[in-house]
């Protein structure tokens, strides 16, 4: 026997029970961006290497180690996206949406990033972002965290969610800083793990983000940055925290957040979770990138953004929801087809049924050799609201049986009427 072929390391399937939650999840989080008039763009999953070491910068995990990077057969270096906003800034720019104009744009789709696999983090794994051109205030970022907040309420999961904010200031005031840090990180060498002596000299923001307990108390007394903004840094910042307690949006004040980008600069944020055994796990981040649209070769336009790990978020969502009923996928109405003779007369019911309604579920069961009481047991087991059954007694050919698997009931009717019933039991409850 042949070997199988299994899925490559860190790429995972999602099967029909898993997908079709995952569809409800999407189409929330896709309503609520609707409604706040944010406009959807859709750009290659293959990018030139270039784009992503201009935007992400040379000295990241992300380009130095968890890149797929590959030759085509023309030469070209080409790069499987490892995040979306660089890829969308460059089409917004290569499209000319940006000169003179306010752009409000989200995406969905798969990332790419060579990374140990761990529960809820993917070689493959799908990402929502949301990246807003050409507004400068902090209003802005307050609409981006309400779509957030919104986001995890119509899940009913904000009881597990909490936001880190910082502010991180401009390139020129994270210089200084930058250097203080390694005169202050240079005393405790010794003690630094080996990730954070590489860090060291490249990156040593970094380090601010491990998550080694013993470099975490060393941190405690690291230098802070507050102390290196000027005024009108401190200023938008406090006016941004200000507008957080107007709108009642908790948060925490992380002086350690700084995002494993070089694009980022001011405000940067984590919503994260501690509902699993007490690891905290970020679900969605982002933060200000005004530089980066000069950067990437358009003109000098102010941005922010953020993106969620779509499966970090369906797992936190299934975890919470595991004993609940209401993820459950309902079949509305199951069809049993015991005559092969007659097969194409129910697919025709079947196709009226959906122009009817068009947002129910109907599935036909065309297995003619099992028998009646095993395909109820299967449609009770598909969580079918209604079964019809051809009715076998001659007299009445015209005639369908009609079992309501919510009360019992049990009706003997013609089509028309059935029909009539399925209109007025299921129009207003489907959703």
């Amino acid at each position: 026997m042949l070997n199988n072929i299994k899925s490559v390391r860190g790429m995972h399937d999602f099967l029909p029970k898993t997908t079709t939650i995952w569809q409800k999840i999407e189409y929330k989080i896709k309503k609520v961006l609707n409604s706040y008039g944010y406009n959807e763009i859709k750009f290659p999953i293959i990018e030139n290497n270039k784009l992503f070491k201009r935007a992400i910068g040379n000295i990241t995990d992300i380009v130095e180690k968890e890149m797929y990077s590959f030759y085509d057969k023309n030469g070209n270096y080409l790069t499987l996206r490892p995040e979306g906003t660089a890829s969308c800034v460059r089409a917004s720019i290569e499209n000319g949406i940006l000169y003179n104009q306010e752009q409000r744009l989200w995406y969905f789709g798969p990332m790419f990033r060579y990374e140990r696999p761990q529960k809820g983090r993917y070689r493959q794994f799908n990402q929502i972002g949301i990246e807003i051109f050409g507004l400068p205030e902090s209003n802005i970022e307050i609409e981006l965290l309400m779509i957030t907040l919104r986001w995890w309420k119509i899940l009913n999961i904000s009881k597990y969610m909490k936001l880190e904010i910082n502010y991180i200031g401009s390139i020129k005031e994270r210089k200084q800083y930058k250097k203080d840090l390694i005169i202050f990180l240079e005393k405790y060498k010794n003690k630094l793990d080996l990730e954070c002596k590489n860090r060291l000299y490249k990156n040593p923001l970094r380090i601010l983000d491990t998550k080694n307990i013993k470099i975490i108390k060393i941190l405690k007394k690291a230098p802070n940055l507050k102390y290196y903004l000027n005024k009108k840094s401190i200023s938008y910042f406090n006016n941004l925290l200000y507008l957080l307690k107007f709108f009642k949006i908790n948060y925490i004040v992380n002086k350690n957040l700084f995002r494993g980008l070089d694009y980022y600069n001011n405000t940067v944020f984590e919503w994260k979770t501690n509902f699993f055994k007490n690891k905290s796990i970020t679900i969605c981040a982002g933060g200000r990138y005004d530089n980066l649209v000069k950067k990437i070769g358009g003109f000098d336009v102010p941005a922010i953004g953020c993106a969620m790990g779509f499966e970090r978020l369906l797992m936190l969502f299934l975890k919470c929801k595991k004993k609940k009923k209401n993820i459950i996928d309902y079949i509305n109405i199951y069809i049993i087809v015991h005559n092969f003779n007659k097969q194409n007369i129910f697919i025709k019911f079947a196709e009226i049924l959906r122009d009817l309604l068009p947002k129910i579920k109907v599935f036909l069961d065309f297995n003619y050799k099992k028998k009646i009481k095993k395909k109820i047991i299967k449609a009770k087991k598909m969580k079918s609201l209604f079964i019809l059954i051809e009715n076998k007694n001659k007299i009445k050919t015209n005639k369908l049986i009609m079992k309501n698997l919510i009360n019992g009931n049990k009706l003997i009717k013609t089509k028309k009427q059935i029909i009539k019933i399925l209109l007025k039991k299921l129009l207003n409850n489907i959703h």
